[in-house]
């Protein structure tokens, strides 16, 4: 039938004003033969409008009308649109926003009828009424249907405003458990026998069990069978997994009508690998012996819904106790935290920002932050003991456990999220937790939760900023009332108790959470700027602080660098606006006692960590220019020497810190991977720093002693870790002096010279003082300690030439120029390189000599009572092993492979993996011994303040040793395993090289 045009162009002006997008598409819908008696009826257009989609409300209704099976019926749906209001809402609500429920609709043509009722008990339904909605079902086919049936209307509520998500959620839950019973009696029917020899309970866990379920989402179950009276338990188990295997194909089979959902039974004790059915004993002695912490976290939402209601109950009584137990375990919070880390490391990189469920800021962040909270303080308040999260989270608000504004915020957060993620499934009734990209799907979405203006607009800016709310107040809303106990609130506010507050410091980890509660309110009391910002910054700081091994040891350092600058007016600023140096400054105070000491000598050094290449490693020659610069300022070599020591203390902290930092990883950057390049940077910096130190000494000496000029050409060469660019934090300077009288100076007056610049360095570097000593030491000098400590390069020249030791050879391998006259430096490297890369390498006997030697270090040096596999220099497969290994191949070979002349180890054992004089495997396996026994004694250092050789015995330290090392809270033992893996392979591979 031809339109005229006029006619036409107002029918699509009005269908664009109502919402249509493709109004020709919707007039040729309205000029459908079954639309025909109300085409013109201007509140059929308007009801269309209203709708989250128009077109598709419209498509919708046309099927329907089409599906009907006679003009009777077709005439009775349509009277009843336009004369009833409430059906008119309803239905048309429902083809706009649910694809899926209008395809139900037309193929169940009158179960439009189920809209028509509007009676108060109808519009919240419980279990009892959805049982007799789904009682006629017999079938797993005529209980999908009908279980859309009762879908059909709870969804017309939901989009019609008349229930908000709260009891949107519940009434999902609450069908569901209408249909786990269905299915489990029509279980039961079909087999009677199994029936009769067990009683069976389902108990709902996840949302369901929390009464907050979506539209499609997996029911997750836990199933406890026990044997009726006189039958055998074992037969009985068999029955009752069989029945509930069979109530599980139920509900999730595909048949001709879909799937109902997933029943899920992996949150069972031992997962899928577990069996199916357990008797409650069973469920005990599991959960009291293997149990990890999250499911304990699951059984916050066990709820009984189906089969035996005693049984069921008494497992829930069961259970319960040890569910509000679970916050005493070590490591507990640490758990929960890095469990929610790997749910978001799991999400596929394209995925994450628009993952509404698991992504950051979203569901999952409330639920667990909620969690978490409910099980530290739900022991001592069983308020809180609530398996759904908006009731849990309004109790900690009324307790005090979380503050009253953060919880308004919190709640309607969830709520949007939770009403986005419903109207996302609702759609074509599929489980996704994706925010979608295409404009008309957000554009549905949007209008269905009455953004009408700009919907796509409107609705990424409110999810936007929904989810940020809920970033920022994820971990605040654990740390935060933490302040609230020790601070002034306004009249009225509830306050976290003190004893609860003493709790909540317990799980995250402090040891004292007396001094902490001290701590925080020295810090954030009074209503100064400087207390303002301090309560800003303490949430997120403790959350860090609890993130290491020694939260206390970190809120205490934390006080004492904020008492030390606390009238500087850049530190609290740059810990506020610089997001990276509060969290770096966190980690490093927290990390162990070197840097924290180190720290405390010079706060100021805190403005390293907020620049973003402030804790790179300077070069040398920056470093040694700063020191000399420094030793000129001052007027005497003991300030001069100060001076130096102050540069030295700073850049030690700057290594410290950039080491931390990396290996702990931040929220933004994850741990650097690869641990040798870890080492070689500290090493690198600590011997440039040494070496720049040595610099500034050696011309405070001589300018304090003989003004521009030593009666003698004076070098310092490294020997040792030092001259391998290999020093740790705790090393001492290996070192050798050498002299040269000058022209026309005797030498005797050369050498008392020479031997005061030695001792004056010695005591100047050794004076007490703030700052970490720098200990010489020079016992790799020809004769050792009964030789001088200083001679001339012909003495050298003679001694070498005639008394030399082949062990002397090999600590000449890493002998480098790092101070003093370079030139007569370079003479001396000149006149070893012959002894350190013998021509035609070693002899037989040198070789033989070398493994003696080794063979009695590894005898006589070990302390007595180490451990032998954990001693990580002169243990089983440590730094001896490897550097002997190397060192040989070096004095063998070096002479015709240049690669291997070079001090450092790595380098060396690179290069005759290259030369193909050790297999690529082997120096891998070598390479990975030194470099984490290189890495263990950093990380004594750093953790313990103090050098030490192997592994610390106190737990809290080696927790830290293991947290550097990359393990998380509780796997020191699996640290221990790894480095005695490691270190009998190298041994293995050492013993093969070295030995034969």
């Amino acid at each position: 039938m031809s339109v005229p045009q006029g006619r036409r162009s107002s029918t699509f002006t009005r269908l664009l004003r109502h919402g249509f997008t493709d109004p020709s598409g919707a007039e040729r819908l309205l000029d459908a033969e079954a639309l025909s008696a109300v085409r013109s009826d201007p509140l059929l257009l308007d009801a269309l409008g209203a709708t989250a989609d128009p077109d598709l409300a419209l498509l919708g209704l046309v099927r329907l009308v089409e599906a009907q099976p006679d003009a009777t019926a077709r005439r009775e749906l349509l009277d009843t649109l336009i004369t009833a209001k409430p059906l008119r809402d309803r239905l048309l609500g429902v083809l706009g926003a649910s694809e899926a429920l209008a395809d139900h609709l037309a193929r169940h043509s009158g179960d439009w009828r189920a809209l028509v009722t509007y009676e108060p008990s109808d519009l919240h339904p419980g279990v009892e009424e959805f049982e007799r909605g789904l009682a006629a079902a017999t079938d797993p086919v005529s209980l999908r249907v009908a279980y859309r049936r009762c879908l059909l209307s709870l969804a017309a509520r939901d989009v019609c405003g008349t229930t908000d998500i709260v009891e949107t959620a519940a009434e999902l839950a609450d069908l569901a458990t209408a249909t786990l019973r269905a299915a489990l009696a029509m279980a039961r029917a079909a087999a009677p026998a199994d029936a009769a020899l067990c009683r069976l309970a389902v108990i709902a866990m996840g949302k369901c069990g929390g009464h907050e379920l979506n539209y499609v989402s997996d029911v997750d179950v836990i199933f406890v069978g026990e044997a009726v009276e006189g039958a055998d338990e074992g037969k009985a188990v068999q029955a009752a997994t069989r029945l509930a295997s069979h109530m599980m194909r139920i509900c999730s089979d595909t048949t001709i009508e879909g799937t109902i959902w997933p029943v899920d039974a992996n949150l069972r004790p031992e997962g899928r690998n577990g069996p199916l059915v357990r008797t409650l004993s069973s469920h005990l002695a599991y959960y009291q012996r293997w149990a990890k912490t999250w499911e304990f976290q699951a059984l916050l939402k066990a709820r009984p819904v189906a089969g035996d209601p005693e049984l069921g109950q008494a497992y829930v009584d069961a259970v319960s106790p040890l569910v509000w137990q679970v916050a005493e375990r070590e490591n507990f919070v640490p758990d929960v935290q890095k469990m929610r880390k790997r749910v978001v490391a799991n999400i596929p990189v394209g995925e994450v920002e628009r993952e509404l469920k698991l992504g950051p800021g979203g569901l999952r962040d409330v639920e667990f932050a909620v969690q978490l909270l409910q099980l530290v303080h739900g022991r001592s308040d069983p308020s809180l003991r609530s398996g759904t999260t908006l009731v849990a989270l309004a109790a900690l608000a009324d307790g005090g456990y979380v503050g009253r504004v953060d919880a308004v915020q919190l709640d309607d957060a969830y709520r949007f999220l939770r009403t986005l993620e419903h109207r996302i499934q609702l759609y074509k009734l599929r489980r996704t937790h994706l925010v979608p990209e295409d404009e008309a799907d957000l554009r549905r979405i949007g209008r269905s939760m009455g953004m009408r203006t700009e919907p796509i607009t409107d609705l990424n800016r409110a999810w936007k900023r929904h989810t940020s709310v809920v970033r920022r107040l994820h971990e605040k809303l654990f740390y935060r009332p933490l302040l609230d106990a020790v601070a002034q609130l306004a009249p009225g506010e509830t306050r976290l108790s003190t004893e609860a507050a003493r709790e909540r410091l317990v799980a995250l980890g402090y040891a004292d959470p007396g001094a902490a509660l001290r701590h925080l309110e020295a810090l954030s009391s009074g209503v100064s700027r400087k207390a303002a910002i301090q309560r800003t910054l303490l949430p997120v700081l403790l959350g860090w602080f609890a993130d290491s091994a020694d939260p206390d040891a970190g809120l205490l350092n934390f006080r004492k660098v904020s008492d030390a600058l606390g009238k500087t007016p850049w530190y609290l600023r740059l810990l506020r606006d610089e997001g990276a140096a509060a969290e770096n400054l966190a980690r490093v105070l927290s990390a162990g006692r070197l840097a924290p000491d180190l720290l405390m000598r010079a706060p100021e050094a805190v403005a390293l960590l907020g620049d973003a290449r402030g804790l790179d490693p300077r070069p040398h020659a920056q470093l040694e220019q700063e020191v000399l610069a420094a030793v000129g300022r001052a007027p005497g070599g003991e300030q001069a020497v100060v001076a130096a020591r102050g540069v030295r203390r700073r850049e030690l902290f700057r290594t410290c810190a950039a080491d931390i930092i990396a290996s702990y990883g931040t929220e933004d950057t994850p741990a650097v991977a690869d641990q040798g390049a870890l080492v070689d940077q500290v090493g690198g910096a600590v011997s440039d720093l040494t070496a720049a130190t040595l610099a500034g000494t050696l011309r405070a000496v001589v300018r304090d002693g003989w003004g521009d000029t030593l009666p003698t050409r004076f070098a310092v060469i490294a020997m040792g870790r030092f001259g391998g660019h290999e020093l740790g934090y705790g090393s001492d300077a290996d070192v050798l002096f050498v002299h040269e009288p000058r022209e026309g100076v005797g030498d005797q007056e050369a050498a008392e010279a020479a031997n005061k610049v030695v001792a004056e360095m010695r005591r100047l570097l050794a004076l007490p003082s703030a700052d970490p000593p720098l200990l010489i030491d020079a016992d790799l000098r020809p004769e050792g300690k009964s030789g001088p400590l200083v001679r001339t390069l012909k003495s050298y020249e003679a001694y070498y030439r005639r008394w030399s030791l082949v062990w002397e050879s090999q600590a000449l391998l890493r002998a480098q120029y790092v101070a003093g006259d370079e030139d007569l430096g370079r003479a001396f490297i000149e006149l070893i390189d012959p002894l350190r890369y013998p021509a035609e390498g070693l002899g037989d006997d040198a070789v033989r000599e070398i493994r003696r030697l080794k063979a009695r270090m590894e005898s006589e040096r070990l302390p007595r009572g180490a451990d032998p596999t954990l001693h990580t220099k002169l243990g089983r497969g440590g730094l001896s092993d490897v550097e002997w290994t190397v060192q040989l191949l070096q004095l063998q070979h070096g002479w015709a492979e240049p690669g291997l002349r070079t001090t450092r180890t790595r380098e060396a054992l690179a290069a005759a993996c290259a030369a193909e004089l050790i297999p690529a495997e082997d120096a891998a396996v070598l390479d990975e011994a030194w470099v984490l026994a290189t890495r263990v004694r950093n990380a004594v250092m750093l953790v313990r303040g103090r050098a030490g050789d192997t592994f610390p015995s106190d737990g809290r330290e080696l927790g830290a040793v293991g947290r550097y090392l990359g393990y998380d809270p509780g796997h020191v033992g699996d640290m221990l395993d790894d480095y005695r893996r490691t270190t009998r392979r190298a041994r293995a591979v050492a013993e093969e090289r070295f030995y034969q």
